[in-house]
């Protein structure tokens, strides 16, 4: 046979190479499905990472304010604490200083 004469195919070898094409293109096909879904199941996954990221840079954000609202209250009471004893020494020291100075012993 050369170049410029056509080969026939039978009925028979059409419905094989049509059987073939049939099965690789459902074997593709499957493959397909099988990489979109493994392709979702990353992308979801990456997703839920994201959120999972972002939530705990907001836990950790809310911890760093929790912790610098109870220091900031302790130092308050330390504060409050030292204006009492002060404001109280300094009482009784006006009292003392003023006792002295009214009694004439100044």
């Amino acid at each position: 046979m050369n170049e410029k004469e056509m080969k026939r195919y039978s009925d028979y070898e059409i419905d094989i190479l049509i059987d073939d094409l049939t099965e690789a293109a459902i074997e593709a096909i499957e493959r397909a499905a099988v990489e979109a879904a493994r392709a979702a199941v990353l992308a979801s996954v990456e997703r839920e990472a994201t959120l999972l990221q972002e939530k705990a840079a907001a836990i950790r954000e809310a911890s760093r304010w929790r912790n610098e609202a109870e220091t900031a209250k302790k130092d308050m009471k330390k504060s409050c604490v030292m204006t009492m004893v002060i404001g109280l020494l300094g009482g009784i020291a006006i009292g003392i200083g003023g006792t002295c100075f009214i009694g004439g012993r100044y």
